[in-house]
């Protein structure tokens, strides 16, 4: 697996070079969709690295600052660009992603030649219900929007307000939901990871690892950023179905491998912890970081998401939900899920 995002590295140069001899838009922006992968990968394994040689607070704390970096470096730049709808629609589809693809192919990656797989309960509902409560942060400033009528529809700007107070909260909450995991109830997240796992790399090769793979990514997504516009055109996509499937699947790359991996080693505590986790930090730390973000930038960004996103994140924390609460998986259910993600993804395709 190492040597496949070794070989994918070629793509940084490639999409570079793409870019700066101005080659058509649609192969600019999927040269560098597949360059990010591998870059996304060194991050994490990166992370990873570093987190070994520290406790489990200060490790944990770096895997939730660095687990969706790819995704909030990539929505910057597309905030920066003004393309607010493909960086709201990118949130929604990296967490039905997460929810639905990346746990629909480890469930089935992990159980098909097993029986059932069993997971810490407890645990994961915790996350589940976190996430839920994420979800209905993101469903309240819509619905507020749609109510207002005529006269709060005029006036805007309480919608940025609303925005912006919901992501401190958002904020507080992940903040709170770190102390959970990493102080109180460590020892329901500890289960199946055992002893810590000895570092591979040095500590200068880690930093200097992940700061190269950082500045690449950053690199990388100005020139993916910079051709969707034109992409759009050329191919007649709309912006949320680009954000919500294509830029979505690019930054959850690294967590589908993860996932699958240590699942078809029969560890879906992580694999969950992976999917469902990844999930929880759009809603709770990307959404609220890229709202904050936007004011300074001069690109407000407000969490009024359409009906059909709302409608869609809902029914995929719901069915994870459901599917979580007997503390047990098979194939069966991953292919469920995977089979949700397809309905998803086939009407967002066809959505006007």
């Amino acid at each position: 697996m190492d040597k496949l995002f070794i070989a994918l590295l070629v793509f940084v140069p490639a999409a570079a070079g793409a870019e700066f001899s101005h080659a058509s838009p649609l192969v600019v922006f999927f040269l560098s969709a597949i360059a990010i992968v591998p870059l996304s990968k060194y991050i994490g394994e990166s992370t990873e690295e570093l987190a070994a040689r520290t406790n489990p607070v200060v490790g944990g704390l770096l895997n939730a600052t660095f687990g969706n970096a790819t995704e909030l470096v990539i929505g910057i730049f597309a905030l920066k660009a003004g393309l607010l709808e493909v960086v709201k629609a990118s949130i929604t589809g990296s967490i039905i992603g997460n929810l639905l693809l990346v746990l629909g192919f480890a469930m089935l990656a992990g159980g098909w030649s097993r029986e059932r797989q069993l997971f810490n309960r407890t645990g994961i509902l915790a996350q589940g219900s976190t996430l839920f409560l994420a979800t209905i942060a993101l469903i309240v400033p819509a619905i507020s929007y749609q109510t207002a009528g005529s006269a709060g529809v005029a006036g805007a700007r309480w919608v940025e307000n609303l925005s912006i107070l919901v992501a401190l909260v958002l904020i507080a909450m992940y903040g709170a939901s770190l102390v959970f995991s990493l102080y109180t109830h460590k020892h329901l997240y500890l289960e199946e990871a055992g002893a810590a796992p000895e570092p591979r790399w040095s500590t200068a090769r880690a930093v200097i690892t992940l700061v190269v793979a950082m500045i690449a990514v950053a690199f990388i997504s100005d020139i993916l950023v910079r051709s969707i516009e034109p992409l759009l055109t050329q191919l007649g996509w709309s912006q949320l179905f680009v954000g919500v499937i294509v830029v979505a699947i690019i930054g959850n790359a690294a967590e589908h491998f993860s996932a699958i991996v240590v699942a078809r080693k029969n560890r879906m505590d992580l694999a969950l912890q992976i999917a469902i986790g990844s999930a929880t930090q759009i809603a709770l730390v990307v959404a609220p970081l890229l709202v904050i973000l936007g004011v300074p930038m001069g690109q407000p960004m407000d969490l009024i998401f359409n009906t059909f996103e709302l409608v869609a994140m809902v029914l995929a924390v719901l069915i994870v939900n459901f599917v979580i609460q007997d503390g047990e998986s098979n194939w069966l259910e991953g292919l469920q899920l995977l089979a949700a993600y397809a309905i998803i993804a086939f009407a967002f395709y066809l959505h006007p």
